[in-house]
């Protein structure tokens, strides 16, 4: 079938929020990146995770290039929480981008990926000893420091010169969910201006601690571009270092209702106000994560029951297992048919998962056809954190991730199976063997 513009049809309504390369058959059918939802979901099954990789690359490009021709001497950081998959990281890697990590198991799947280790920033508040002994080991360029416990780990692992930022509180209070906000005075992140000072005196006098800057983050999701100006005025009273990581945030439009903005206006308000408050010629680092993965991705599920009683519920075969950030932050999100996507809305319903609980409420009111059993329903923008989060709830399986690009699928996380599932119970199985 021949695939028309996703704007030409009933998916109109939902074009800002379904991935770039997204469209519609003739027959009604959706598509990302040249290839039939259904088709995908008949293939590799549900739940499923889909990428528009295109739409992917192009994204890395307008934060890498978009710096780049703003401020030079810059650098943008994958921030690999939001979608930690090892085809992500070498994505992040063949488009120049850097990576940070949250922990040992997101610089495993860097490192697997093969992602330079020099490329590499370590993130985290509560690095172990035996996280920073790996981190050493493997020759991570760029450890962040969080506080002066991690130091006093760092003075007695240290054998070699090691690049270190030190994360400082900016004491900016975000406006975005308070699950999401990380540069207030009361933030379990980074240290106060006073003991900030006093830890980049203590890491200079070292003579193993390369201190090269700091590094700031506010939050997440956050819409109004101005607090990210306010945060680099905010960190520029720390001294003048060569490098300034001012962390990443910037939001984006999961609904109709938000107004996030573009690439372009966040890099144009970060950098007029590095021009205005910190030293020409340093170093300036962002750290886009979700901004860069979530509009390239959604989440596929089949209809499993509707119920008209009290309210119309829409139950889909996937949930909070696999799309724990509504729980966590109270996220809307936005969904079609996908298997009649040209076809108009005809009611509000409830669109809910499988898990045993009654929070386990995708999307409260979601505008849809009539659903029926076997329909396909994706949910819009949940590139990031949907994969980070997924979870065992009622023993569900960890989705699978599929990239598609020019017509053509690959499969880059195959789905869970029971057999990894109760490969962790092993020592109770007493000999017994996990099946599938």
């Amino acid at each position: 079938m021949t695939a028309v513009p996703a704007q030409e049809s009933h998916a109109a309504r939902l074009r800002e929020v379904l991935p770039e390369h997204s469209g519609v058959t003739e027959a009604g059918e959706l598509t990302i990146g040249g290839v039939e939802v259904s088709a995908l979901v008949e293939q590799y099954g549900t739940p499923l995770h889909v990428f528009d990789e295109i739409g992917l690359r192009e994204q890395a490009r307008r934060f890498v290039r978009g710096l780049r021709e703003r401020w030079p001497n810059s650098d943008v950081l994958f921030a690999s929480k939001s979608l930690p998959a090892v085809g992500m990281y070498k994505i992040a890697q063949e488009e120049g981008l850097a990576v940070d990590v949250a922990g040992a198991g997101e610089l495993h799947l860097a490192l697997a990926a093969g992602v330079d280790p020099a490329r590499i920033y370590f993130h985290g508040n509560a690095k172990t000893t035996a996280e920073l002994a790996f981190a050493l080991e493997r020759g991570v360029g760029t450890i962040i420091v969080d506080n002066t416990d991690e130091l006093d780990r760092l003075d007695a692992l240290l054998t070699a010169p090691q690049a270190l930022l030190l994360r400082v509180i900016p004491g900016v209070e975000a406006e975005t969910h308070a699950s999401q906000a990380t540069g207030g005075t009361r933030s379990k992140f980074g240290l106060p201006m006073d003991q900030a000072l006093a830890a980049i005196e203590r890491m200079r006098a070292h003579p193993l601690m390369r201190f090269e800057g700091v590094h700031l983050h506010i939050g997440s999701q956050i819409l109004n571009t101005a607090q990210f100006a306010e945060a680099v005025e905010k960190i520029s009273s720390a001294g003048h270092f060569p490098t300034y990581d001012i962390g990443g945030g910037l939001g984006v439009k999961y609904t109709h209702a938000d107004d996030a903005p573009s690439v372009e206006a966040y890099l144009d308000e970060i950098v007029a106000a590095a021009k205005a408050h910190l030293p020409e010629g340093s170093r300036l680092l962002i750290e886009p994560g979700r901004s860069l993965v979530a509009r390239a991705g959604v989440s596929a599920y089949r209809v499993v029951s509707v119920k008209r009683t009290g309210q119309v519920f829409v139950a889909v075969d996937g949930g909070m297992a696999d799309q724990l950030d509504v729980a966590l932050t109270l996220q809307r999100y936005e969904a079609v048919i996908a298997n009649r996507a040209a076809e108009p809305a005809a009611e509000a319903v409830q669109l809910v998962g499988r898990q045993c609980e009654s929070g386990d409420l995708l999307i409260d009111g979601a505008d849809l056809p009539e659903a029926r059993v076997g329909d396909v329903v994706v949910m819009a923008t949940t590139g990031a954190y949907s994969y980070t989060t997924s979870n065992n709830y009622n023993g569900a399986l960890k989705p699978a991730i599929v990239f598609v690009a020019d017509g053509e699928a690959r499969l880059v996380t195959r789905r869970e199976t029971y057999a990894d599932l109760l490969a962790t119970h092993a020592p109770a199985l007493e000999g017994g063997t996990a099946t599938d």
